[in-house]
């Protein structure tokens, strides 16, 4: 075990001291729904399917909005199909397809990446890709000095958040950081919410490279919870909370990272922040499973056989095949998952049992 982990583990120790007991009842609850989520149903190919690409376009929006961008979700919805828009930078649309395709490849291939220096430089050239400026900087730490800003819903910086890690620093801050919360997660003494917590705003504090370091966080943020068991990640996008959040965010990040390097360092603020974004995605997730969200989580022909069973008090598996022409096996299969997710209730045995809404 290295000195500057022990260091680090020490500093860290400081900062936990005084977090408040919301702090560990919100990471309780986050974890209580993830258990939830483990154990809830589960949810066919074609439906995941849905959800994950309705999170790409919303959490590429939202994270690209948060730094400055304008396009809205329906926008890049017609990126995706392949629709130029003209009324749009260059920039933003490119910015918007580096994040879809990145965030895609985090959800898709997350147990095969490894954590560490070289993803998240990695990591840094995808989301530049497309920009043909970003060129010289991509997947480098910055070279030069760089300012945290608070932009604004038009794009324009309102003002200087908090000064970074000198360039000549960054190189070693982030081996160190990184080496971490790789072993801190490895090692498990602490709760990897908190860990991935610290990560983030220390990340941020350093801001590592010239440019794209917000957006990087947030794809970071994806990979570790998904490495840490959050698996309901892709389904529900933190993104958009924090956008719909922003000035609480950039607050959060003031007020914590102003202590940084004195003898009261404090995370409150950052962990409050995160821990409730984390919070409400996890509830969100759950919501998934329940009664009001049933037609995100039904194919078309059994969302058609729940809307059968809406217009009847009770109806019999020979009844919804007639009113609908369709094959019995397709209505059977139907009736299976809404009895599993807790839909509909059978009564009676065999060709005579009969369903209805619960």
């Amino acid at each position: 075990m290295s000195n500057n982990f022990m260091m680090k583990n020490i500093r860290f120790d400081q900062r936990l001291k005084n977090i408040p007991a919301e702090i560990w009842s919100k990471v309780a609850k986050i974890d209580e729904l993830n258990g939830q989520w483990i154990a809830g149903a589960k949810l066919g190919p074609q439906i995941l399917s849905r959800l994950k690409r309705s999170v790409l376009i919303t959490s590429a929006g939202a994270s690209t909005r948060i730094e400055g961008a304008r396009l809205s979700d329906e926008d890049i919805e017609k990126l995706m199909r392949g629709i130029d828009i003209q009324k749009f930078a260059g920039r933003d649309k490119q910015e918007v397809k580096s994040y879809i395709e990145l965030l895609e490849n985090v959800f898709n291939s997350w147990r095969s990446l490894k954590f560490g220096e070289n993803t998240i430089k990695h990591f840094h050239g995808e989301l530049l890709k497309y920009v043909k400026k970003d060129e010289f900087h991509r997947g480098e730490y910055k070279k030069n000095e760089n300012k945290v800003e608070m932009i604004d819903a038009v794009g324009r910086s309102v003002g200087v958040l908090f000064d970074t890690t000198p360039a000549y620093l960054t190189p070693k801050e982030m081996q160190e950081l990184v080496e971490w919360a790789r072993e801190s997660l490895a090692e498990k003494k602490y709760h990897p919410l908190l860990i991935v917590g610290n990560f983030l705003i220390e990340f941020l504090q350093i801001h590592p490279f010239q440019d794209g370091n917000g957006r990087l966080s947030r794809v970071l943020t994806n990979l570790l919870l998904l490495k840490e068991g959050y698996l309901y990640v892709p389904y529900v996008s933190h993104e958009k909370l924090i956008e719909d959040n922003k000035p609480d965010y950039y607050m959060a990040l003031r007020k914590s990272q102003k202590t940084f390097k004195t003898d009261h360092e404090d995370i409150t603020p950052w962990l409050d922040f995160f821990l409730a974004i984390f919070l409400k995605q996890s509830k969100m997730a759950v919501e998934l499973l329940s009664k009001e969200s049933v037609e995100k989580l039904l194919s078309v022909k059994q969302l058609a056989v729940w809307e059968c069973l809406e217009k009847a008090d009770e109806t019999t598996t020979g009844e919804i095949v007639r009113k609908m022409r369709v094959a019995r096996p397709t209505v059977k299969q139907a009736l299976d998952k809404l009895l599993r997710l807790k839909k509909i209730e059978r009564i009676g045995l065999g060709r005579s049992a009969r369903y209805r809404k619960i």
